[in-house]
């Protein structure tokens, strides 16, 4: 479950109040092992995060953060410590400044976010990297994975790029082939059997198909599900709004007029995420569809139908013949 934040600088009458907030944080108690990642834009911009941070905390509440690092002073990171922030995960779009600073836009950007993982690190709060797979850094992810492992951090996590959001901007210029994605997958699965730390593949569901098919283990459901979206994930902006992820603008509905509860217990967009068989076109003949399921953002991103195919999955089914 995420939060999004709104700039302290940028106040709207929409954002949710502090009792809103907390309000929620109080629902999510219903659920079992539930995790609440304060993301954003940038969760750090808000004056009270660490208020919201450390209500969850008490509440046994697992928070985590998601943060760009650029805003994590010595003092911040001794907030996230006392607020009981069990992780943050700092993104890292490139191998050196130059690549990181051109995809951020922002100079400088690469050297801050290194300055706060140090601070991270020496108020010994646990961090990962996150890395959006795009054109610029395709083939600089060997290196990421090396620096990750260097610094001591407790993951590297790497993100397919979804063409939604501030990823649209970029989608036309940045976005890697299919051929390329599959390539990558089958990159993380072998590494991942020997890096020093944990490396995984996030907004890739058919990673679940590449690493059945390598391992030989056949199409059981038992571990990690591909699209989580809506199932065991979902999104909650700062105006309240939820949808099956942050990259997925389906909306489910409101907390501000239903109870969260309510929404993730009986919103059509989740009834129909929760049910494999309501997928369409090459993902509704898939014999990985339960443990892939496609990325929905994606298909909808490019088809408008969150239940369409996965647009950039070269698979073909066995129901199926190959694509001459």
């Amino acid at each position: 479950m995420h939060c999004r934040a709104r700039p302290a600088d940028a106040p709207s009458p929409e954002e949710l109040r502090l009792d809103e907030a907390f309000a929620f944080i109080n629902e999510l108690r219903a659920f079992e092992n539930i995790s609440l990642v304060l993301s954003g834009g940038e969760p750090l911009v808000r004056p009270d995060i660490f208020e919201i941070a450390n209500y969850g905390s008490e509440r046994g509440v697992r928070v985590l953060l998601a943060t760009n690092g650029t805003l994590i002073t010595k003092t911040a990171a001794e907030k996230i410590s006392g607020a009981g922030i069990k992780r943050v995960s700092v993104s890292i779009d490139g191998a050196d400044a130059k690549s990181h600073d051109s995809f951020r836009k922002v100079e400088g950007s690469f050297e801050q976010a290194w300055a706060g993982i140090g601070h991270l690190k020496a108020a010994g709060v646990p961090f990962q990297i996150n890395t959006t797979i795009s054109k610029h850094n395709i083939e600089e992810i060997p290196k990421i994975l090396e620096t990750a492992e260097d610094s001591g951090a407790a993951a590297l996590h790497i993100f397919m790029l979804v063409p939604t959001g501030c990823g649209k901007e970029i989608a036309d210029d940045e976005m890697i082939e299919p051929k390329d994605y599959e390539r990558i997958l089958n990159w993380i699965y072998d590494r991942s059997i020997d890096s020093k730390i944990e490396l995984k593949a996030t907004c890739a569901p058919h990673y679940q198909r590449i690493a059945r098919q390598r391992a030989g283990s056949g199409l059981e459901t038992a571990g990690t599900k591909g699209c989580l979206g809506g199932t065991s994930v979902c999104f909650v902006s700062y105006k309240g709004d939820v949808y099956p992820c942050g990259y997925l603008p389906a909306s489910a509905g409101n907390i501000r007029e239903k109870s969260f509860v309510e929404i993730w217990n009986t919103a059509e967009v989740f009834r129909l995420l929760r049910d494999d068989n309501n997928l369409r076109g090459k993902c509704g003949d898939c014999e990985y569809k339960k443990v892939c399921m496609g990325c929905r953002a994606r298909a909808y991103a490019y088809t408008g139908d969150y239940l369409a195919e996965e647009p950039f999955c070269i698979y073909s089914p066995r129901k199926r013949p190959v694509d001459k």
